[in-house]
Formats: C-alpha cells, structure tokens, sequence
C-alpha cells in the first residue's frame, strides 16, 4: 500500500520520547480517566505534561505509572500505524486537537494495545528503543497535574 501524503508536521520530535508521552497519555486516560495531556512539552533531555485532575497523584501512584511503562518498554511492543479518514475517526478520537484544514486521511499510531492515538509526529518501531523511563518530578495546582519525565 502506498503511504497516503500528510499534513506538513511542524516540529520533529524525539521519537524515544514521543513515544514514552504517548505510554504516559494512554495509561492517564485509563487509569484516572483524565483523558491526554492537554499540554505537552516534548524534549531529549526532559519532557513535561499536564493533566486536568481534580487532585494530585500520590507518590505511590506516581511510581506505579513509572513501573507500569518501564513493563511496557521491556516487552518491546512493536508500534505500528494505520491510515484512517476523519470521518472514521470521529467516533474513535478526541478530534479537537485537529489542525484546521487537516488532511482528509489522518494517522493512527498504535503501541501494541497499550496505545492508540491520532499523531503525526516520530516513534521508535519497538518500547524496547524508548530506554528507561523516570518521573523526575511531579506538581498539582488548581487542577492541573504536571509531570516531568525523562529517558536514561
């Protein structure tokens, strides 16, 4: 199959860490049902992202998240894609972060059945590339989660 033509993307990301913020936004969603990251800063060194919650995560629930895709990445997950039209879609995502004028055809990007999410950025092919993943830092304020992670 030919590889349908994309919106431009506008930054290149990291892909070991793009790839760790996608682990992180699925299991938050899951998890706690805060839904992804509304905010994201994604960088080599150290990445952050922030969560509507309407409290802070424990220290304990913090270290079961880290642990949680520390198992994933040492499974070595296979991450794969899909193409998809917008109006599939709809009834699968979240389609408020789409850019206006987003191409009719949209990627998928799955991460064994721990992931799935419309992206047009970067991503390791296995979690085994992603390294270790560490929460370096973690802050609740007006209902807002903030977590702050890197890869070692």
């Amino acid at each position: 199959m030919e590889t349908p033509v994309l919106n431009e993307h506008n930054k290149q990301e990291y892909p070991p860490m793009h790839t760790a913020e996608h682990l992180l936004n699925g299991e938050m969603a899951r998890r706690y049902g805060h839904g992804r990251a509304f905010s994201a800063h994604i960088e080599r060194k150290k990445s952050k992202l922030d969560y509507h919650s309407p409290s802070p995560l424990t220290d304990d629930e913090l270290m079961s998240l880290e642990d949680y895709i520390n198992g994933i990445i040492k499974e070595n997950v296979v991450v794969t894609e899909e193409y998809i039209t917008q109006s599939e879609a709809m009834d699968r995502f979240d389609m408020s972060r789409l850019p206006d004028g987003a191409s009719d055809t949209l990627r998928v990007v799955h991460i064994g059945e721990y992931d799935q999410c419309l992206c047009a950025g970067t991503h390791v092919a296995h979690t085994g590339e992603i390294g270790t993943f560490r929460i370096t830092s973690s802050r609740w304020q007006d209902g807002v989660q903030r977590i702050v992670f890197k890869l070692g």
